[in-house]
């Protein structure tokens, strides 16, 4: 019932606080598209706040943070175009997009989601030092094998980075040897 972040930076600090606690022992961190990109500005802040970082940042489908976005806003659309772009991108499920009580639940949620990604600024700092995995779909039309590609920006040690049959939602069709890869890269055999 609380409302929904619509900036990075609040999300991001509750984030630390909620989580600082629970991070003495090494932990590993993945996120998908906007999860991506809340994945790595959690770790530059745990990383500045609380000299702790991840061992591992699993990047998926999103952009490095260096390169601006390409996208159109969305997130102010009127309903009526929101729609048009949520089902264009394929990532809502259809029933909650024609159930009207689901949509009105689920509209503010997603224009926040969109509003934290789309008024995302980056700011330079130091590289992180812990290595950097990245995925990302073959058949992907919003994020190319280069926009994953410049997140080597982001470590200053190992980058690696692999491609699965699939789109923007790869991870939904390639779930085995996506979980296969993660775990080599945790077990240091990747």
């Amino acid at each position: 019932m609380e409302p929904p972040f619509t900036r990075l930076s609040p999300l991001i600090q509750a984030l630390a606080q909620a989580l600082f606690p629970l991070l003495d022992k090494p932990f590993a961190f993945f996120g998908h598209s906007l999860g991506a990109l809340v994945s790595f500005e959690l770790a530059r802040r745990l990383r500045r706040e609380y000299a702790v970082q991840p061992v591992c940042l699993f990047i998926s489908a999103d952009r490095a943070p260096q390169i601006p976005n390409r996208d159109p806003v969305i997130h102010t659309l009127p309903e009526g175009e929101f729609l048009v772009e949520l089902c264009r991108l394929n990532g809502t499920p259809r029933e909650v997009l024609e159930d009207e009580e689901l949509r009105q639940i689920m509209l503010p949620l997603l224009r926040a989601d969109f509003a934290v990604y789309e008024t995302y600024g980056y700011l330079t700092e130091p590289p992180l030092n812990c290595p950097i995995s990245a995925f990302g779909g073959l058949q992907d039309h919003r994020v190319s094998r280069g926009d994953l590609e410049a997140w080597r920006e982001q470590t200053s040690v190992s980058f690696s980075l692999r491609m699965f049959p699939g789109d923007h939602f790869f991870l939904n069709t390639t779930q085995p040897p996506l979980l296969g890869a993660l775990s080599q890269e945790l077990r240091g055999d990747g």
